[in-house]
């Protein structure tokens, strides 16, 4: 569970001066939240291993530029004054927002996709308040991924969330043009 330590609004250079000492450190407009570094398990692994690889396999498809397809708790600034940087498990971001600064450890702005994967310590309330982030700062889709139950859930800012499961097939349409998996493939059920 993460708590919010900070009084004051943070930048996040100030966050990135912090000691690296095991703590899984987010600013969300402006507050600091920590939290125990999150443990991995298979099954988070391998739907991000999966999701990457089938979102990677689109991209090929798409016409230059093309933007990249980046995991691992990636680091995105989606907002500044007050500042919100988070890491997010999967995403797309644009060819646009690639190119911002290629040397920065952030991307700066939004991806187009955030893919958030739940793991047994992640509480609601931090998922509501990072999926109401991507929305407010421009993140065009945010799928929410129950690896354990096998189900994502779309959210996009002019539509009431979807739940897939099952062998439902899954669209980005229209910010992945063309994209369309069954979650039978992304979860290897």
């Amino acid at each position: 569970m993460s708590t919010v330590v900070s009084t004051r609004p943070m930048t996040t250079e100030e966050m990135l001066g912090l000691p690296d000492d095991g703590v899984d450190r987010e600013l969300i407009r402006g507050q600091l939240w920590e939290k125990p570094m999150t443990r991995r398990n298979r099954w988070h692994s391998r739907v991000e291993n999966r999701i990457g690889t089938v979102l990677e396999v689109w991209l090929e498809t798409q016409p230059e530029p093309r933007g990249q397809i980046v995991s691992g708790e990636a680091g995105f600034r989606l907002s500044r004054n007050p500042d919100s940087t988070v890491g997010i498990d999967v995403a797309y971001v644009s060819a646009e927002v690639a190119t911002i600064d290629p040397e920065a450890i952030y991307f700066e702005g939004p991806p187009v996709l955030a893919v958030e994967i739940l793991s047994p310590s992640d509480q609601q309330e931090e998922i509501d308040a990072k999926v109401g982030l991507y929305l407010e700062t421009g993140v065009a889709e945010v799928w929410v991924v129950h690896p354990r139950f096998r189900t994502i859930t779309v959210y996009r800012p002019d539509a009431d969330p979807t739940m897939f499961s099952g062998s439902q097939e899954i669209t980005a349409e229209p910010h992945l043009p063309g994209f369309r998996v069954s979650l039978t493939r992304l979860f290897g059920v």
